[in-house]
């Protein structure tokens, strides 16, 4: 078997589960979330492809970073229950909170039939109320044959694809310009994969400290005003 500095490299079927699980098809739930650049879209800053690359690559480097980590580290067998409080920790906003234990239980739901497993029916016993998205990501990520890394980058694969497409339905945006946006940001989406894998395994190791704590603030303010809004395209 190859490896990697991350462990065993994935198998053929591996290698499959994780195309489906970083499938935006796959029925977790995110189809319905903008992953905030509906509130952006509104208040002007994301208005063609070069803004929302901005975006994206802002998304990228902050949230998406401490996704991926919490997701590597699940996945290398970190306590769920300390990972979630971390991503409390680091998630300031109350709606965006919510969103991501929604998002989480949705995804639980659909890995149960799709990869059963007993650490995934044990998760489900031990959170009813959910846990945040990226941590249920690398629990079902382990239970489906995948490693730390394969985790944290189907986490930072989510943090730019989810916009891009939401900008396609929200904008109007040229589909072929949206997925030319994620192509130009596929060796920095490689690098914060690489990273945030490195950090989820020495959290798994030495505690949630080691994980990284970056933040965008402007997301946390605009996902509480956008809750309120009462005529909206996306949950979040």
């Amino acid at each position: 078997m190859t490896t990697t500095g991350n462990g065993p490299a994935p198998q053929p079927a591996a290698r499959a589960a994780l195309l489906l699980l970083a499938d935006g098809r796959f029925p977790a739930g995110g189809h319905a979330h903008s992953g905030g650049v509906e509130a952006a879209v509104a208040a002007g800053r994301v208005r063609d492809a070069a803004t929302l690359a901005d975006f994206c690559r802002g998304r990228l480097h902050t949230t998406g970073l401490v996704a991926a980590a919490l997701a590597a580290a699940a996945t290398a067998g970190a306590d769920p229950t300390a990972l979630d409080t971390a991503a409390d920790a680091r998630t300031p906003s109350a709606a965006l909170r919510a969103s991501s234990r929604r998002l989480g239980r949705q995804l639980l739901r659909a890995a149960r039939t799709v990869w059963p497993a007993p650490t995934l029916e044990a998760l489900a016993a031990a959170a009813p109320r959910g846990l945040h998205q990226p941590v249920v990501l690398g629990a079902v990520a382990a239970a489906a044959g995948l490693q730390p890394h394969d985790a944290a980058l189907a986490a930072v694969h989510d943090s730019t694809t989810t916009p891009a497409t939401a900008a396609v339905r929200l904008l109007g945006l040229d589909p072929f310009h949206a997925a030319a946006v994620l192509a130009d940001l596929a060796a920095e989406v490689d690098e914060v994969a690489e990273r945030a894998a490195r950090c989820g395994l020495r959290a798994a190791t030495h505690g949630p400290a080691a994980l990284p704590a970056a933040s965008a603030p402007l997301l946390d303010l605009t996902a509480e005003a956008h809750v309120r809004w009462p005529v909206r395209l996306f949950a979040s």
